[in-house]
């Protein structure tokens, strides 16, 4: 089964000038899907991007994250494993090329996890494993993705 995903990007760093000259404009954009909270945006802050807004390389390692954090609720209520709590740290890794081409190298997913009382902890590990298989973004990248997952039982 196929699926249709869109998206609407605007660009908004126009200063009046348009591209005349490399620094007349930003590099400043909007997602703006319809129905959807528009979101502000900028380049990298190593190439001069405002640090304050997302960039494509935030946005990247967020969905890794949010769709491992999905399939592991699901994985885990399947399970009959009671996660109350789920936050993650992810560090993403990139490599700039003399000529200034970048990309990942790789991604560390670092989910902090509370489980309730009495979880089957060997099950709660091994459910990470089984995600990259399944997770529509991980299976998208061309770079690994690890998880170092850390788990609390609820007090």
């Amino acid at each position: 089964m196929t699926h249709s995903y869109t998206s609407r990007i605007v660009w908004t760093g126009n200063r009046g000038e348009g591209t005349a000259s490399y620094r007349a404009y930003d590099r400043t954009w909007d997602v703006a899907i319809p129905g959807k909270p528009r979101l502000q945006c900028s380049n990298d802050p190593l190439l001069g991007g405002d640090p304050g807004r997302m960039n494509p390389e935030d946005m990247l390692l967020s969905a890794l994250s949010a769709c491992h954090m999905l399939w592991y609720l699901h994985y885990a209520s399947d399970a009959g494993i009671v996660v109350t709590g789920y936050e993650d740290s992810p560090v993403g890794l990139g490599d700039l090329t003399p000529d200034g081409a970048g990309r990942f190298v790789s991604a560390t997913l670092r989910p902090r996890i509370t489980l309730r009382p009495g979880a089957d902890m060997t099950e709660a590990e091994a459910i990470h494993h089984r995600i990259h298989r399944v997770c529509f973004i991980a299976r998208s990248v061309s770079f690994p993705v690890t998880c170092e997952p850390h788990f609390e039982t609820e007090a």
